[in-house]
């Protein structure tokens, strides 16, 4: 397997929607969660709604239904297919939950790519999903101003690092769109690699000061770009690894394979101010 980590944010990465609220605007609770959503955090805010569709009468099987119609990523298989045919692991890490992620992914034959879901607990309870935050807020605050009460995608993605380098060395690539996207952005090295959504929130963050990351920046617009972008960074890589590979198992003859002759990486899109 390839040194490579590949970590994809959920909404709006893999999805092309906000997965809450798809289902609370398909189930027709758009009013009552506008009207509480300044009164609590949108983590507790979407188990309330769970509950109150549960009173309502609706059922796991429409929420199911409801997801199962969520549009994806133009190409986002296909892209996904082809990082894990690489030998790359892929995780995801988002603030949606659990139970809305794996049904999806289910629906469209991606659970088996990914080793690992970082996100929100959401189960079946009693008839009604119950959603959970993944930092208990209530009890003691993660510390961070950057994210959501509910969850430091920066605090969870230095635990995926962790128990990644724990099987050896490893490259990352961060694929995402919000706002909570940033903080894990930051935590990227010089070798790792950040792809952003254009026009979305990360996107905008960071434009502001893009000096403050030290990963690569490669924006994506569209499923096409990201597939494209995504695929030829991660066998440009590959290569970089296995000709340090080579030259490491060679250096006593001082043979190297020269990057040059393969195909070249598209520039660099810094994003603009």
């Amino acid at each position: 397997m390839a040194g490579i980590v590949v970590v994809f944010d959920f909404d709006k990465t893999i999805i092309d929607c906000d997965s809450d609220n798809w289902v609370v605007d398909d189930l027709g609770a758009t009013d009552l969660f506008n009207d509480l959503l300044p009164t609590m955090p949108w983590n507790t805010l979407m188990d309330k709604m769970m509950k109150e569709l549960h009173s309502q009468g609706r059922t796991i099987e429409e929420i199911v239904e409801c997801l199962h119609r969520a549009p994806l990523i133009p190409q986002i298989i296909s892209t996904i297919k082809s990082a894990h045919a690489l030998g790359c692991e892929l995780r995801i890490l988002s603030d949606a939950n659990l139970f809305f992620i794996e049904t999806i992914l289910k629906h469209h034959g991606l659970m088996d790519y990914f080793s690992e879901i970082n996100t929100n607990p959401g189960f079946v309870d009693e008839g009604r999903l119950k959603i959970f935050p993944y930092h208990d807020f209530i009890s003691s605050s993660h510390g961070c101003d950057l994210c959501p009460p509910n969850m430091c995608k920066g605090l969870v993605f230095e635990k995926i690092r962790a128990s990644a380098f724990a099987e050896g060395n490893k490259r990352f690539f961060y694929l995402g769109d919000g706002k909570g996207d940033y903080c894990p952005s930051l935590k990227l090295v010089e070798n790792d690699y950040v792809l952003p959504r254009k026009n979305y929130p990360l996107w905008e963050l960071i434009s502001n000061n893009p000096l403050l990351l030290k990963a690569n920046i490669y924006e994506w617009s569209n499923g096409e770009k990201l597939e494209q972008i995504l695929i030829h960074l991660l066998e440009k890589t590959i290569v970089e690894e296995t000709s340090l590979t080579n030259s490491s198992a060679n250096d006593c003859k001082f043979q190297t394979m020269p990057i040059s002759n393969h195909e070249p990486t598209p520039q660099a899109l810094p994003v603009q101010n």
